[in-house]
């Protein structure tokens, strides 16, 4: 990883709007190794020049001398900080810069700003384009404020900011609420909308200049001006500038030629993170099956000393079968995939995740299927897309295919709809999944189902009777009458006497235990509405 990733270009980029530098050298740390979460309750690995995020930390001194034996880089925690000199003595003793996080900012956001700079970090800096390190947007942006001076912003498709200039303490209220909530506000949005300026940024190759709109505190942003980024006829996203006036025809000319090479770079960044999420995928496919490979895949994962939790992600809707719906349905699981790995990664700096046909498997290292099972509810609670998680059991990183394995039975049961939760375990759905393995075995051997409960079936289809929901009724009811002829709603006496008749017709003895363990396990497996 390249010197273009130290803490100093960390807050060239991100500073004055997300994070601050309370004291410290950045200088020091020159090649920040990844972004970790900190949990207090977790005997976490850092990786070297870890950059870590303090969430919920109160007080950082101690954490502080603690990083500084692991050799973190710096360290953030909410702002705003109050710096004493017990504070500065840990810092300076520690050697770990300490960082503050602008109130109103969130975390999420944070570690993306961060792995977004970290993934253009690992640009071959020999690979440019108009002078400028390929896919790197962070640096484009300040470019392109350069030369018209203004602060920008770059924009995809959905006005989520991808990266940002120096400078924003030029602009104003709204756009200091875009780059901390990466992404413009839905109210500036509407009224973006309500006055056709996305329309002339789909229409027009030349920049479009937009008056001032009216902010929350009855006074005027400033003025903005926006240029479309295409590559051909599809529109990537697009460039903002907040200025004071009119740009000049030089500067505006200027302005509308930058899209071009932005859309370059974001062609170059999208072609580069293609690539690396198919090698990606490759390798954690190869790792979860098993087989000759994945000994191999696991050490290239680094993961091959890792006691691991393999976890299964499904999204719990579908959009329908026409082509259109079809393809949102790919981009969302693409998108799911994504943010796994960003939110695995943060916690700790080898998980791997990659979408696999219509399942997101993950490989995250874990010394107990309880701490996997409390990230990924973690992560199923801020993700906005409802998803399923399977969780399976611990196994070393040469062993994955046994807890993959275990983690595609759990996802199986939750999509069944066997199991009143969506984050899962093998161990809490273990009833569900015997059966459905039973179910399985069933299937393939294409065995029907006979004895006793095949006989109430056949009698109750051809009388319009209900000896079989009798049967089920007490066996869940484990013989006591009272109850069972409550559940269905009939007199214990009337109960009492189905009972004798399916006895008869059926020709099952119930007070012979394994009838009636063989009774309710056909009832499970074969049942309408069963299994």
């Amino acid at each position: 990883m390249s010197s273009r990733t130290g803490l100093t270009r960390v807050l060239d980029d991100l500073g004055a709007t997300l994070i601050d530098l309370v004291r410290g050298d950045p200088g020091r740390a020159t090649d920040i190794g990844g972004v970790v979460i900190h949990d207090p309750d977790d005997d976490q690995v850092l990786p070297p020049s870890a950059l870590v995020l303090g969430v919920g930390v109160r007080e950082p001194a101690p954490l502080l001398a603690l990083l500084g034996e692991e050799g973190a880089a710096a360290l953030v925690v909410r702002g705003p900080i109050v710096l004493t000199a017990e504070l500065s003595e840990a810092v300076d003793g520690s050697g770990v810069a300490l960082l503050g996080l602008a109130p109103g900012a969130s975390w999420t956001q944070l570690a993306a700003m961060l792995r977004s700079l970290l993934a253009e970090g690992e640009v071959d800096p020999s690979e440019t384009l108009g002078g400028l390190p390929a896919g790197d947007l962070f640096a484009l942006a300040n470019a392109v404020a350069s030369l018209i001076s203004a602060p920008v912003t770059i924009e995809d498709r959905s006005s989520r900011v991808l990266a940002f200039s120096g400078r924003q303490d030029e602009a104003d209220s709204s756009r200091v609420e875009t780059i901390l909530g990466r992404k413009v506000p839905a109210r500036y949005t509407q009224m973006l909308e309500a006055r056709g300026v996305f329309q002339q940024l789909y229409r027009s190759d030349q920049p479009v200049y937009i008056e001032g709109l009216p902010a929350d505190d009855g006074s005027l942003c400033l003025p903005r001006l926006a240029v479309a980024v295409r590559a051909g006829d599809e529109f990537l996203g697009s460039i903002w500038a907040a200025v004071r006036a009119p740009l000049s025809p030089d500067s505006s000319t200027t302005f509308g030629d930058a899209a071009k090479l932005v859309a370059l770079h974001m062609m170059r960044q999208r072609a580069g993170a293609d690539v690396e999420r198919r090698l990606r995928a490759d390798l954690v496919s190869t790792a979860v099956e098993g087989g000759a490979g994945a000994a191999e895949a696991v050490r290239r994962l680094g993961l091959a000393d890792q006691a691991c939790v393999v976890l299964a992600l499904a999204l719990a809707h579908s959009h329908g079968d026409d082509p259109a719906a079809h393809a949102r349905l790919l981009a969302e699981r693409q998108q799911v995939a994504d943010a796994l790995a960003m939110h695995l990664t943060a916690v700790h700096p080898r998980a791997a995740a990659a979408l696999i046909g219509d399942v997101a498997y993950a490989i995250l290292p874990a010394e107990s299927d309880d701490r996997a099972l409390r990230i990924a509810t973690d992560f199923r609670n801020r993700i906005g897309n409802p998803v399923l998680v399977g969780v399976g059991e611990v196994s070393d990183g040469l062993s994955l295919s046994r807890s993959r394995a275990g983690a595609d039975l759990v996802l199986r049961v939750l999509r069944a709809g066997r199991a009143s939760c969506s984050v899962a375990r093998v161990s809490d759905v273990h009833s569900e999944g015997l059966l459905l393995e039973l179910s399985d075995l069933i299937a393939e051997r294409g065995d029907t189902l006979t004895g006793p409960v095949a006989r109430l079936i056949a009698y109750d289809r051809k009388h319009s009777a209900c000896l079989v929901e009798t049967l089920g009724a007490w066996l869940d009811a484990f013989g006591d009458v009272a109850a069972a002829s409550a559940a269905v709603f009939v007199h214990p006496n009337t109960f009492r006497y189905r009972l004798r008749r399916l006895s008869e017709v059926g020709e099952i003895d119930l007070s012979d235990p394994d009838a009636r363990f063989a009774a309710m396990l056909q009832l499970r497996l074969w049942r309408p509405g069963g299994a």
